[in-house]
């Protein structure tokens, strides 16, 4: 449990700089008595399980494909972490995991009753039930490994268990950008009990229905496009008009921004039905508007605040300058390379985001203690100087 003791107050305070908000919509939810099986979708690899870990107070068992356990250092982090591993049919179809069929199902059987064990003991564990992690606001099909977990242990304990699935939609605003927004919309818990009727009677019907009331939970409180191309026309509306088509957004909360995607969506399907030749003009405008801005190296913003007066953005301007320039000058380096690593480490989006969060939590206090030795060194030679520089460095940092 070392995860627990020492690297989960560091991840907690990793995530709360490398993300903007972290917002939890019904936090009452997760923290239910046990035990519990959270089920989540999957857009953004091992942000995922580390965002609802650091929002529930109980330590969590992650079940994770086995593959990533053949590395010796990632299986020694990913055990101290309480991961458990789920051995995959694909894997051995694709040669990264050698074993036989029969051996897989083997295997698992072994796992699922490891995680039976656990949840007897009132634990908690987490599952993403689609498979595999894909950076797209879409929810893939569900496998039933989840449902058939959560009834495998209810019924070993004969439906009196009391456990509860409980759906948590992982909404991120721009996943693989530092200082962006998340939103883990948790749904109502379900209550695995209310199967033991239908699981008597049929195990792979009832392992059915409630992977599609996860499913559905899931949908609900998800922004779901229908393909790449749709989502980019969505965030670049979102982006350029968000404030005019959301006057009344409220800074305490996620929530309407997550609306406003989800009635954007809804709308464009709507227009893709009815009139399609109007959306296919409205497309053509809007990319020819963000053309020449391009074009003319302009900016929304920028336009937005010529045609609301310059006065109060020249005057914040002059005032910001210099903060902002602290800001980058002090933090840039750190700042630039974990996007930099992440780059070159990677071409899959889904795994940019935690190379940059590991890369950062290395980058950030050396240069931050580089730097503080230097000053003490070469300016302050007063420790309590020092201290305050250093404590002055994370705020105009966190957008240099």
């Amino acid at each position: 449990m070392v995860f627990y003791t020492f690297i989960k107050p560091i991840l907690q305070v990793a995530l709360r700089v490398f993300f903007r908000r972290i917002e939890v919509r019904h936090r009452e939810r997760l923290a239910l008595p046990g035990p519990l099986l959270f089920a989540g979708n999957h857009p953004n690899t091992l942000m995922d399980p580390m965002l609802v870990g650091i929002n529930h107070r109980q330590p969590v068992a992650f079940l994770a494909k086995s593959t990533l356990f053949k590395n010796p250092i990632a299986r020694a982090i990913l055990e101290s972490g309480n991961s458990i591993p789920i051995y995959r049919r694909k894997d051995a179809e694709s040669g990264a995991l050698p074993a036989t069929p029969a051996e897989i199902t083997a295997q698992n059987e072994t796992i699922f009753g490891r995680c039976y064990d656990y949840l007897g003991r009132g634990g908690t564990i987490m599952i993403f039930p689609e498979g595999s992690s894909v950076s797209e606001r879409r929810l893939r099909p569900l496998k039933t490994g989840a449902a058939r977990i959560a009834l495998g242990a209810e019924a070993r304990y004969h439906f009196k268990l009391g456990l509860k699935v409980v759906p948590i939609a992982i909404n991120y605003f721009d996943p693989s950008r530092f200082r962006s927004d998340v939103l883990l919309n948790v749904a109502p818990p379900i209550v695995v009990a209310d199967y033991a009727e239908l699981y008597a009677q049929d195990p792979e019907a009832a392992a059915d229905q409630l992977t599609d009331a996860i499913r559905e939970a899931l949908e609900r409180r998800l922004v779901i496009s229908r393909d790449a191309a749709e989502d980019a026309f969505v965030q670049q509306i979102e982006r350029t008009f968000g404030d005019h088509l959301n006057p009344d957004d409220d800074t305490e909360t996620l929530y309407d921004n997550f609306q406003l995607s989800q009635t954007l969506l809804q709308a464009l399907a709507w227009f893709d039905r009815n009139a399609p030749s109007r959306l296919n003009t409205m497309q053509q405008q809007f990319q020819t508007y963000l053309d020449n801005l391009r074009r003319y190296r302009l900016s929304d913003d920028a336009l937005e605040g010529q045609r609301r007066g310059t006065v109060a953005g020249l005057l914040n301007l002059v005032l910001g300058a210099p903060v902002w320039l602290y800001g980058v000058l002090n933090n840039y380096l750190p700042y630039a390379l974990p996007s930099m690593v992440a780059k070159r480490a990677t071409k899959e989006v889904e795994y940019v985001a935690p190379i940059m969060l590991v890369v950062g939590m290395i980058t950030f206090p050396l240069a931050y203690a580089l730097q503080a030795a230097a000053v003490q060194h070469w300016l302050t030679h007063d420790w309590r100087l020092t201290a305050l520089y250093v404590l002055s460095l994370p705020s105009p940092g966190s957008t240099p």
